[in-house]
Protein backbone atom coordinates (compact mmCIF):
# COMPACT_ATOMS: atom_id res chain seq x y z
CA UNK A 1 0.00 0.00 0.00
CA UNK A 2 1.42 3.37 -0.90
CA UNK A 3 -1.14 5.77 0.64
CA UNK A 4 -0.01 7.83 3.05
CA UNK A 5 -2.50 8.39 6.20
CA UNK A 6 -1.79 11.30 8.94
CA UNK A 7 -3.02 9.05 12.14
CA UNK A 8 -3.41 5.84 11.07
CA UNK A 9 -0.57 3.17 10.68
CA UNK A 10 -1.27 0.11 8.71
CA UNK A 11 0.81 -2.90 8.70
CA UNK A 12 -0.08 -6.18 6.55
CA UNK A 13 0.98 -9.80 7.60
CA UNK A 14 -0.54 -13.41 7.29
CA UNK A 15 -3.70 -11.85 5.87
CA UNK A 16 -4.64 -9.90 8.45
CA UNK A 17 -4.35 -5.86 7.78
CA UNK A 18 -3.65 -4.11 11.28
CA UNK A 19 -4.52 -0.31 11.57
CA UNK A 20 -4.11 1.69 14.40
CA UNK A 21 -4.66 5.33 15.88
CA UNK A 22 -1.99 6.90 16.13
CA UNK A 23 -2.35 10.22 17.91
CA UNK A 24 -1.45 9.10 21.48
CA UNK A 25 0.01 12.73 22.70
CA UNK A 26 -3.81 13.91 22.25
CA UNK A 27 -5.12 10.52 23.35
CA UNK A 28 -6.22 9.30 19.93
CA UNK A 29 -8.31 12.15 19.26
CA UNK A 30 -9.70 12.14 15.75
CA UNK A 31 -8.46 14.75 13.64
CA UNK A 32 -9.75 16.22 10.51
CA UNK A 33 -7.73 14.47 8.39
CA UNK A 34 -8.81 10.99 9.97
CA UNK A 35 -12.66 11.29 8.72
CA UNK A 36 -10.95 11.91 5.00
CA UNK A 37 -8.47 9.16 5.67
CA UNK A 38 -10.40 6.12 6.94
CA UNK A 39 -12.49 5.66 4.72
CA UNK A 40 -9.82 5.37 1.84
CA UNK A 41 -8.08 2.62 3.69
CA UNK A 42 -10.90 0.98 3.84
CA UNK A 43 -11.73 1.01 0.14
CA UNK A 44 -7.87 0.37 -0.20
CA UNK A 45 -7.69 -2.80 2.17
CA UNK A 46 -11.28 -3.53 0.37
CA UNK A 47 -9.35 -4.23 -2.94
CA UNK A 48 -6.40 -5.11 -1.30
CA UNK A 49 -5.99 -9.09 -2.15
CA UNK A 50 -3.39 -9.89 0.53
CA UNK A 51 -6.42 -8.64 3.55
CA UNK A 52 -8.32 -11.34 4.30
CA UNK A 53 -9.45 -9.66 7.96
CA UNK A 54 -8.76 -6.01 9.43
CA UNK A 55 -8.02 -5.59 13.14
CA UNK A 56 -7.90 -1.87 14.78
CA UNK A 57 -6.68 -0.80 17.98
CA UNK A 58 -5.44 2.72 19.28
CA UNK A 59 -1.83 3.49 20.74
CA UNK A 60 -1.14 5.11 23.89
CA UNK A 61 -3.24 5.21 27.32
CA UNK A 62 -6.85 5.04 25.10
CA UNK A 63 -8.30 3.99 22.23
CA UNK A 64 -9.93 7.38 21.51
CA UNK A 65 -11.40 9.87 23.08
CA UNK A 66 -13.16 10.60 20.20
CA UNK A 67 -13.87 14.01 17.97
CA UNK A 68 -11.20 16.16 17.88
CA UNK A 69 -12.95 19.20 19.50
CA UNK A 70 -10.78 21.74 17.45
CA UNK A 71 -13.08 20.56 14.31
CA UNK A 72 -16.37 22.24 16.17
CA UNK A 73 -14.68 25.73 14.76
CA UNK A 74 -14.84 24.86 11.73
CA UNK A 75 -18.36 24.49 11.64
CA UNK A 76 -18.78 27.84 12.96
CA UNK A 77 -21.04 29.79 10.02
CA UNK A 78 -20.39 32.78 8.17
CA UNK A 79 -22.75 35.18 9.79
CA UNK A 80 -22.89 36.98 6.13
CA UNK A 81 -23.93 33.64 4.80
CA UNK A 82 -27.38 32.19 3.98
CA UNK A 83 -28.53 30.48 6.59
CA UNK A 84 -30.27 27.44 4.62
CA UNK A 85 -27.00 27.54 2.34
CA UNK A 86 -25.31 26.88 5.83
CA UNK A 87 -27.42 24.00 6.79
CA UNK A 88 -27.27 22.44 3.75
CA UNK A 89 -23.67 22.21 3.44
CA UNK A 90 -23.42 21.31 7.44
CA UNK A 91 -26.11 18.69 6.32
CA UNK A 92 -23.41 16.68 3.64
CA UNK A 93 -20.43 17.40 5.93
CA UNK A 94 -22.55 15.39 8.53
CA UNK A 95 -23.13 12.85 5.62
CA UNK A 96 -19.70 12.63 4.79
CA UNK A 97 -18.81 12.09 8.68
CA UNK A 98 -21.28 9.25 8.67
CA UNK A 99 -19.41 7.16 5.40
CA UNK A 100 -16.65 7.51 7.17
CA UNK A 101 -17.88 4.81 9.60
CA UNK A 102 -20.10 3.42 7.36
CA UNK A 103 -16.89 2.26 4.88
CA UNK A 104 -16.37 -0.36 7.26
CA UNK A 105 -19.45 -1.93 6.63
CA UNK A 106 -18.49 -1.71 2.90
CA UNK A 107 -15.90 -3.35 2.91
CA UNK A 108 -15.66 -7.20 2.17
CA UNK A 109 -13.13 -8.02 4.62
CA UNK A 110 -14.42 -8.05 8.58
CA UNK A 111 -13.01 -5.45 10.98
CA UNK A 112 -12.44 -6.60 14.71
CA UNK A 113 -11.71 -3.80 17.20
CA UNK A 114 -9.20 -4.10 19.83
CA UNK A 115 -10.19 -1.57 22.52
CA UNK A 116 -8.22 -0.57 25.67
CA UNK A 117 -8.40 2.56 28.00
CA UNK A 118 -11.38 5.61 26.73
CA UNK A 119 -13.47 4.73 23.78
CA UNK A 120 -15.52 7.85 23.72
CA UNK A 121 -17.95 9.53 21.32
CA UNK A 122 -16.93 8.71 17.90
CA UNK A 123 -14.89 6.06 19.32
CA UNK A 124 -18.17 4.05 20.03
CA UNK A 125 -19.73 4.98 16.24
CA UNK A 126 -16.37 3.22 15.20
CA UNK A 127 -16.60 0.05 16.47
CA UNK A 128 -20.37 0.06 16.27
CA UNK A 129 -19.67 0.08 12.96
CA UNK A 130 -17.16 -3.05 13.66
CA UNK A 131 -17.87 -6.78 13.08
CA UNK A 132 -16.20 -7.91 16.36
CA UNK A 133 -15.18 -6.37 19.53
CA UNK A 134 -12.27 -7.38 21.83
CA UNK A 135 -12.12 -5.17 25.28
CA UNK A 136 -9.30 -4.66 27.71
CA UNK A 137 -10.71 -4.49 31.27
CA UNK A 138 -9.79 -0.84 31.50
CA UNK A 139 -11.82 -0.41 28.34
CA UNK A 140 -14.89 2.37 28.95
CA UNK A 141 -17.19 3.39 26.61
CA UNK A 142 -19.23 6.56 26.56
CA UNK A 143 -22.02 8.50 23.99
CA UNK A 144 -20.34 11.29 24.59
CA UNK A 145 -22.16 13.83 22.43
CA UNK A 146 -24.57 14.20 25.20
CA UNK A 147 -22.37 15.86 27.40
CA UNK A 148 -21.69 18.55 25.11
CA UNK A 149 -24.95 19.66 24.28
CA UNK A 150 -25.51 17.33 20.88
CA UNK A 151 -26.91 14.20 19.65
CA UNK A 152 -25.07 11.64 18.51
CA UNK A 153 -25.15 11.99 14.43
CA UNK A 154 -22.51 9.55 12.70
CA UNK A 155 -23.77 6.16 13.56
CA UNK A 156 -23.92 4.79 17.19
CA UNK A 157 -27.89 5.84 17.68
CA UNK A 158 -28.32 3.76 14.64
CA UNK A 159 -26.16 0.98 15.33
CA UNK A 160 -25.54 0.10 19.27
CA UNK A 161 -29.66 -0.72 19.44
CA UNK A 162 -28.52 -3.79 17.10
CA UNK A 163 -25.64 -4.66 19.78
CA UNK A 164 -27.38 -3.50 23.44
CA UNK A 165 -30.63 -3.71 24.93
CA UNK A 166 -32.70 -0.87 24.11
CA UNK A 167 -32.81 0.58 27.54
CA UNK A 168 -29.32 0.88 28.25
CA UNK A 169 -28.73 2.41 24.75
CA UNK A 170 -31.60 4.97 25.98
CA UNK A 171 -29.79 5.14 29.24
CA UNK A 172 -25.99 5.78 27.84
CA UNK A 173 -27.00 8.16 25.36
CA UNK A 174 -29.48 10.27 27.55
CA UNK A 175 -26.61 10.53 30.75
CA UNK A 176 -23.73 10.33 29.27
CA UNK A 177 -22.38 7.82 31.18
CA UNK A 178 -19.54 5.61 30.77
CA UNK A 179 -19.81 1.84 30.64
CA UNK A 180 -16.85 0.00 31.94
CA UNK A 181 -15.72 -3.29 30.21
CA UNK A 182 -17.10 -5.78 32.28
CA UNK A 183 -20.72 -4.23 31.85
CA UNK A 184 -20.59 -4.49 28.25
CA UNK A 185 -19.23 -7.45 28.29
CA UNK A 186 -22.34 -8.65 30.41
CA UNK A 187 -24.76 -7.67 27.58
CA UNK A 188 -22.85 -9.05 24.43
CA UNK A 189 -21.69 -5.95 23.39
CA UNK A 190 -17.85 -7.15 23.01
CA UNK A 191 -16.83 -10.52 22.04
CA UNK A 192 -14.33 -11.27 24.53
CA UNK A 193 -13.02 -9.53 27.97
CA UNK A 194 -8.87 -9.39 28.68
CA UNK A 195 -7.04 -7.92 31.19
CA UNK A 196 -5.06 -5.64 29.23
CA UNK A 197 -4.13 -3.69 26.11
CA UNK A 198 -2.26 -6.56 25.12
CA UNK A 199 -4.82 -9.23 25.78
CA UNK A 200 -7.50 -7.53 24.17
CA UNK A 201 -4.84 -7.75 21.06
CA UNK A 202 -4.13 -11.04 21.39
CA UNK A 203 -8.45 -12.10 21.17
CA UNK A 204 -8.28 -9.84 18.57
CA UNK A 205 -5.52 -10.99 16.01
CA UNK A 206 -6.43 -14.80 16.85
CA UNK A 207 -10.20 -14.43 15.64
CA UNK A 208 -8.03 -12.25 12.73
CA UNK A 209 -6.25 -15.26 12.21
CA UNK A 210 -9.19 -17.93 12.10
CA UNK A 211 -11.36 -16.04 9.75
CA UNK A 212 -8.45 -15.02 7.23
CA UNK A 213 -8.23 -18.97 7.27
CA UNK A 214 -11.52 -19.51 6.26
CA UNK A 215 -12.65 -18.90 2.50
CA UNK A 216 -12.41 -15.44 1.50
CA UNK A 217 -15.34 -15.25 -0.75
CA UNK A 218 -17.67 -17.22 2.12
CA UNK A 219 -16.27 -14.25 4.48
CA UNK A 220 -17.35 -11.34 2.25
CA UNK A 221 -20.83 -13.29 1.19
CA UNK A 222 -21.55 -14.05 4.81
CA UNK A 223 -20.67 -9.90 6.27
CA UNK A 224 -23.37 -9.16 2.97
CA UNK A 225 -26.17 -11.51 3.73
CA UNK A 226 -25.45 -10.58 7.78
CA UNK A 227 -25.43 -6.92 6.64
CA UNK A 228 -28.54 -7.22 4.31
CA UNK A 229 -30.83 -9.16 6.85
CA UNK A 230 -29.91 -6.74 9.21
CA UNK A 231 -32.23 -4.28 7.45
CA UNK A 232 -34.54 -6.05 5.79
CA UNK A 233 -37.32 -8.66 6.63
CA UNK A 234 -36.56 -12.06 7.08
CA UNK A 235 -38.15 -13.09 3.74
CA UNK A 236 -36.09 -10.16 1.89
CA UNK A 237 -33.52 -11.54 3.24
CA UNK A 238 -33.95 -15.23 2.74
CA UNK A 239 -34.49 -14.30 -1.16
CA UNK A 240 -30.73 -12.59 -0.69
CA UNK A 241 -28.95 -15.23 0.45
CA UNK A 242 -30.47 -17.71 -2.48
CA UNK A 243 -29.57 -14.72 -5.16
CA UNK A 244 -26.52 -14.60 -3.87
CA UNK A 245 -25.42 -18.79 -3.11
CA UNK A 246 -27.12 -19.21 -6.81
CA UNK A 247 -24.34 -16.90 -8.20
CA UNK A 248 -21.47 -17.76 -5.82
CA UNK A 249 -21.97 -21.13 -4.60
CA UNK A 250 -20.28 -23.35 -6.99
CA UNK A 251 -16.85 -22.69 -7.12
CA UNK A 252 -13.53 -24.05 -6.48
CA UNK A 253 -14.15 -22.98 -2.15
CA UNK A 254 -16.92 -25.08 -2.10
CA UNK A 255 -14.85 -28.68 -3.59
CA UNK A 256 -11.64 -27.43 -1.72
CA UNK A 257 -13.85 -26.89 1.44
CA UNK A 258 -15.17 -30.43 1.26
CA UNK A 259 -12.40 -32.28 0.28
CA UNK A 260 -10.52 -31.11 3.27
CA UNK A 261 -13.05 -31.63 5.66
CA UNK A 262 -13.38 -35.45 4.15
CA UNK A 263 -9.16 -35.39 4.45
CA UNK A 264 -8.91 -33.65 8.07
CA UNK A 265 -6.96 -31.63 6.16
CA UNK A 266 -6.86 -28.02 6.16
CA UNK A 267 -8.13 -26.18 3.18
CA UNK A 268 -5.81 -23.23 1.19
CA UNK A 269 -8.46 -20.94 -0.49
CA UNK A 270 -7.57 -18.49 -3.17
CA UNK A 271 -7.63 -14.60 -2.30
CA UNK A 272 -10.44 -12.47 -3.77
CA UNK A 273 -9.79 -10.65 -6.74
CA UNK A 274 -8.78 -7.03 -6.88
Amino acid sequence: MDQKYEMLAVTIADGIAHVELDNPTRANALSAAFWDDLPRLADALDADSRVRAVVISGRGRHFTAGIDLNMFAAFAPDPAADPARVREKLFRRIRAMQETFSSLERCRKPWIAAVHGACLGAGVDLVTACDLRFAARDAEFAIQEINIGMVADVGTLQRAPRLLPEGIVRELAYTGRRMAAEEAARYGFVNGLADDREGAMAAAMEAARTIAAKSPLAIAGTKEVLNHARDHTIEDGLRHVAAWNAGMLIGSDLMKGAAAALSKQTPDYDDLME
